[in-house]
């Protein structure tokens, strides 16, 4: 289920995209795949906000790599991560992305042209 972004034209989704409770987590998954599948063109991962989400989720970039390759689909990601990281940390994650790093979010829908 790899996004391929090589068009130039398609994008990660969004990062306040939530799967569950979890933004972000679509987002980096996307990225995820693409990186596997050596399809990712000129998006970086992990790049420095998608191991800023990890460290407060409490998980490494090797264990989301590993997840992503043994979870197909979202809703199975998501189980995984709520049964490897707690909720307090899931909300963590979300405040630091929506409080800390809001014109990030910004910059990136502007860039990829999603309206809000």
């Amino acid at each position: 289920m790899a996004t391929d972004f090589r068009d130039g034209k398609t994008f990660p989704r969004r990062g306040r995209t939530a799967i569950g409770d979890a933004l972000w987590l679509a987002r980096v998954a996307d990225k995820a795949r693409a990186a596997a599948a050596g399809t990712i063109h000129d998006y970086i991962y992990p790049c420095p906000m998608d191991k800023g989400v990890m460290e407060r989720w409490g998980i490494t970039p090797q264990q989301f790599d590993a997840a992503v390759a043994t979870h197909a689909t979202d809703e199975a990601l998501a189980a995984w991560l709520h049964a490897t990281t707690s909720p307090e940390q899931i909300a963590a994650a979300n405040a630091w992305l929506l409080q800390e790093k809001m014109e990030n979010l910004e910059r990136q829908d502007a860039e990829e042209g999603a309206t809000v």
